[in-house]
């Protein structure tokens, strides 16, 4: 081995070695944001018991149902949408997940602005949202969301619009 190879030798190792500390010495990221951890404290969720217990009214404006009834949405969602807890992270709850969900449809707001309330950041929002809203249509469609199949029964829809809202030619209506 000649002794000008080991000169760049020796170079090539000395800026390796300091391009190893300058990466080093850079912020790393942290996994989640120290906010966030403290969903229990702050979510929506305490809110929502909150006001369920000082002034019930207000459940309905907050999640445009009754509070039996989110409890009755609740344990009809529950086994499709609940996840378990790892040795790393503990999972959003499925009231939370739930009341996420009901906020976005009730409101409109973006996942970035719907972190705030509920303590889970979007990325987490992005993934909860559809697969709660999936749970959802998945558990009420049948009851809920079966059309008319014949025209009689359409007219029938029709009529009982038309004697509750003095609308015709209408068969519904989006939201109450």
């Amino acid at each position: 081995m000649s002794p000008i190879l080991s000169k760049k030798a020796k170079v090539a190792l000395a800026v390796g070695t300091i391009i190893l500390l300058e990466s080093e010495k850079k912020k790393k990221r942290v996994w989640v944001k120290e906010w966030l951890q403290k969903r229990e404290q702050f979510t929506h969720l305490r809110l929502l018991k909150c006001i369920q217990s000082c002034e019930p009214l207000d459940v309905i404006n907050y999640l445009r149902m009754d509070y039996d009834a989110f409890q009755e949405l609740l344990m009809l969602v529950k086994p499709l949408i609940e996840k378990k807890n790892t040795l790393f992270r503990e999972a959003v709850s499925v009231e939370e997940r739930l009341l996420a969900t009901l906020r976005f449809l009730a409101t409109g707001r973006s996942y970035e602005d719907l972190k705030f309330s509920c303590i889970i950041s979007p990325q987490l929002l992005g993934r909860i949202i559809p697969e709660t809203c999936r749970a959802i249509y998945n558990c009420l469609r049948k009851k809920y969301l079966c059309f008319p199949s014949k025209e009689e029964e359409w007219l029938k829809v029709a009529e009982g619009f038309n004697n509750m809202w003095q609308f015709e030619n209408c068969l519904g209506a989006v939201d109450r």
